[in-house]
Parts: structure tokens; sequence; C-alpha cells
């Protein structure tokens, strides 16, 4: 089997990995990926961006991107796409304009439910298998719409959980994985790292060279770099973390923490006006739904201040976080990899 590939996010490639380990060698990846996957179309390095204002920038780019993969999808017996609604859903209208007949999935769905419900009825007409990693959103489908929950990813992937709260005098920074969440909010976490008496391990993504730190990061001198997430946060009693899918990771893997985020200004209004959520993090929008309320502090925008950290840190109620953690793994229910496998492999499509 040929499958046609749009996985751009790094995250998203992580998850792509999980599944390519399920459907054996008889399936052969082409699109857009991770080059260690296979033979990817375009360097992912390229697609790098951050908000609406960055992603108006490239559009030109993006335009004949989605044409080659139109293109190549003539030889593909299956499409795939994950997540990145801004690329694939447009991508996916395209495809099956002009092949009506060729099966099309789509894991980790668009947030129709969080900003614009008008988009559900178009995902239902054009998306032949919509497989949800959120135990609540296929509520918000037709009732025979082709939705299910198949479990999430990140149950697949964190290998380590705590068993209570810890003590290892040891903290965690992550800033994020792009240019501007990360020179946004390094200013913060230098400021505040005086003032731990603990160990500060920060994150730095494995694909930054020495020259793009000095310039992203400034002075990490008073921080231990790492570039394993996972075993950063299940070695530290309490983590300062970029909104983003770490937050979730955070929260499973069971160490206490605060979202921090500032965006530019004109992006941050956008969002705050398209999307009708109470909370940005991904731990606080499930346990809103399973609990009416938030797992985790979160500071946006101007809330974002060294005194406010460390108040956060603070003031966090460690024992009953752990408690909530718990509570939310056993409303995911499990990992997603081996039954998108089955999925893709299924030849009812």
């Amino acid at each position: 089997m040929k499958l046609l590939v749009s996985a751009l996010e790094h995250s998203a490639n992580l998850h792509l990995s999980s599944i390519k380990e399920h459907l054996g060698d008889d399936v052969e990846l082409c699109g857009i990926f991770d080059r260690r996957l296979g033979e990817s179309i375009v360097d992912l390095s390229a697609l790098s961006i951050m908000g609406f204002v960055d992603a108006a920038k490239k559009l030109p780019f993006f335009f004949r991107l989605k044409d080659q993969m139109l293109d190549l999808a003539e030889g593909c017996d299956k499409v795939l796409l994950i997540d990145s609604s801004g690329f694939n859903l447009p991508l996916a209208k395209a495809l099956k304009k002009r092949y009506p007949h060729k099966p099309i999935i789509y894991y980790i769905l668009p947030q129709a439910w969080a900003w614009k419900k008008k988009r559900i009825p178009v995902l239902e007409r054009t998306i032949d298998r919509l497989c949800s990693i959120l135990p609540f959103e296929p509520a918000y489908y037709g009732k025979n719409a082709p939705i299910e929950y198949v479990g999430h990813p990140l149950l697949d992937q964190i290998q380590k959980r705590k068993e209570g709260v810890t003590c290892k005098g040891i903290v965690t920074f992550m800033p994020g994985s792009r240019r501007g969440e990360i020179t946004r909010l390094m200013p913060y976490f230098q400021a505040l790292r005086p003032q731990l008496q603990e160990k500060a391990l920060l994150v730095i993504p494995r694909t930054f060279s020495q020259a793009q730190i000095k310039e992203l990061y400034g002075d990490i001198s008073g921080f231990s770099v790492t570039h394993d997430a996972h075993d950063a946060l299940y070695e530290s009693d309490f983590a300062f973390i970029c909104s983003g899918t770490a937050t979730l990771e955070a929260a499973l893997i069971g160490t206490p923490f605060v979202l921090a985020y500032r965006a530019k200004k004109l992006d941050y209004l956008i969002a705050k006006t398209l999307v009708k959520l109470r909370y940005v993090g991904l731990g606080n929008i499930m346990f809103d739904q399973m609990q009416g309320r938030a797992l985790h502090r979160e500071l946006l925008q101007d809330d974002v201040s060294t005194h406010k950290l460390m108040q956060a840190y603070r003031e966090c109620d460690r024992e009953a976080f752990y408690r909530d953690t718990q509570a939310l793994r056993g409303y995911l229910q499990n990992g997603a990899s081996a039954r998108m496998a089955h999925i893709i492999l299924n030849k009812e499509h």
C-alpha cells in the first residue's frame, strides 16, 4: 500500500513514527513528514512558522506544496492527514474534488468545536475516517458522522510516569520549540532562575545548532541543557512550560507545572476573538470537560511575569495535582497508534 501523508509538525511526526511501528513493511509513505521516516518531498524546517502573521507570509509556498501533494496523490492508495488544519483541511477538500473515491483519513482533528463549528459538516462530507484523540470530541459531530475516539497518542509515547509527588530538587524549563515562543519566554525564565535553589533543566530541541541556541536562548549558564523532555519532566518536581503538547505530557507524567504563553499582540487578539474556550492548555481543556475546572494554572500575555511564575510555583497543591492527573489518565483510557494502524490497513475504505 502506498500512503500519502501530510504531517507538518514535529509532534505529528512523533505520532506518525508510533503508527509506523504497527504498519509493517508493506506500507510505503510518501508526501510531507520527517525525513527520518522516509522520502519526504520537503524539509520540515522550512515549515517552522508561528501565528497568523507568519503564516500569511508563506502562503505562496504552501499553495505550491498543496499542488505537489495533489499530483502525488494520484499514485497513492489512501491519504493520512495529521493535525495542521490550516494546510490539511484545504488539501483534503482539493483531494476529494480531484479524487472523489480516494479514502482520506484525518488523525488529530481540526478543533472545530473550539474555533468554527460550521467546519464540522465540511469535515463530515470531506473526510472518510475522522480519528479523534479527545474523548469528548465525537459528541460535537452528527450521529452518523464517520468519527471515533481512537485513544490519545501520548499514552503510547510516555514510558515513564510518577508514582507520587517527588522532592528531588529539580525544576524544568520548556520555552517551546518555535523561535517566537522561545524569545518571548526566555527573558522571564532567565530572571526567575536565580530565585530558585533547585537544579534547573532547560529543554532544547536536538535540531538546534549552537549558533541558534545562542541567538534564541541568550545566556543559559544557569541551566543544564537536555534534549529529552520526558526524562526531564519525570526527574523534576515542577516545570515552567510554554503552551502546547508539552503541557499534556507533563500532566500524564505527573509533574506539576504552570503554563506560560506570550504571543504577538495581533495573533493573540485574533485567537481570542475566534476561540471560545475557557483555557489554553490541553490538559485544562480536557479536565474542564471532566470536572468543570482547571487542572493547572495558566499565565497568558501580560500575566507572564517573574513574580507570578514564582507565585504559581510556591502555591501549587502538588498532592491534589497528582490525584487529578491520575483521573486524566483514566479519562483518556489508552494509546492510539495500534488503532490508527488498523484503520489505515483496513480494506473497507
